[in-house]
């Protein structure tokens, strides 16, 4: 059993993450955060699933992947920028 197969590294992850998403506001690192919350609490459930993703760390790490890409386009979607919220210009204040 490696460390990447325990969950509380991937509870402290997360975390970390978190943390690292209050210090720069841009919600990439939520994404992220969400992704190894969600690994850590299928390992920390446990089941048929949890034992096959800590046997096989490339398994592992597509499933923090694939959840940390879903969560990411939504929070995309969800709190991205709303069209019409985007300020354009037709003219340069220099221009008289």
């Amino acid at each position: 059993m490696t460390l990447w197969s325990e969950w509380w590294v991937w509870g402290v992850a997360a975390i970390a993450l978190a943390v690292g998403e209050v210090i720069l506001p841009t919600f990439v690192l939520l994404g992220f955060a969400i992704g190894a919350a969600v690994v850590a609490l299928l390992l920390l459930v446990g089941g048929p699933l949890a034992v096959w993703l800590g046997g096989s760390v490339p398994a592992l790490l597509l499933v923090f992947a694939v959840i940390s890409l879903i969560s990411w386009l939504g929070l995309r979607q969800w709190l991205g920028v709303y069209r019409g919220q985007v300020k354009t210009f037709d003219h340069d204040i220099n221009d008289d």
